[in-house]
């Protein structure tokens, strides 16, 4: 989906949750860091990847909501998790901010559950030969 919002002319960015969590931990010291975030903030469309793979303390929970809230309303968001958000308070650890970052993603969305193997699993022939 990405490509082909690029391959219409969008801005898209595209970032794994575990460096997006050291970006906005970094942003006030990094001046990488804070260009990075700034190019998110301005993209037509973030992806983010892995969300919820690993669990995440309040601030850094906190860090990503304040992204969640700059970008709700101005930015399109593709969020690939491989947990429901009925089990994200849990990682997020803290059930306020995890309401308040599923109501801002969770409102004019849509939700697409996939099922069925691994795309990574389905080619790793093509990856690693006739294993």
């Amino acid at each position: 989906l990405g490509i082909e919002a690029i391959n219409h002319g969008y801005r898209v960015s595209f970032v794994q949750m575990n460096e997006l969590i050291r970006l906005l931990k970094t942003e006030e010291i990094s001046r990488n860091s804070r260009a990075k975030i700034k190019r998110m903030v301005g993209s037509d469309l973030v992806i983010i990847d892995d969300l919820m793979f690993m669990a995440i303390d309040r601030h850094e929970a906190n860090l990503f909501f304040q992204l969640i809230n700059q970008l709700y309303g101005q930015t399109s968001i593709i969020i690939t998790s491989n947990k429901g958000p009925e089990e994200w308070g849990d990682i997020l650890g803290d059930p306020a901010i995890t309401t308040a970052i599923l109501d801002r993603l969770i409102h004019k969305s849509e939700v697409i559950h996939l099922t069925g193997d691994s795309y990574r699993l389905k080619h790793r022939q093509t990856i690693f030969g006739n294993n």
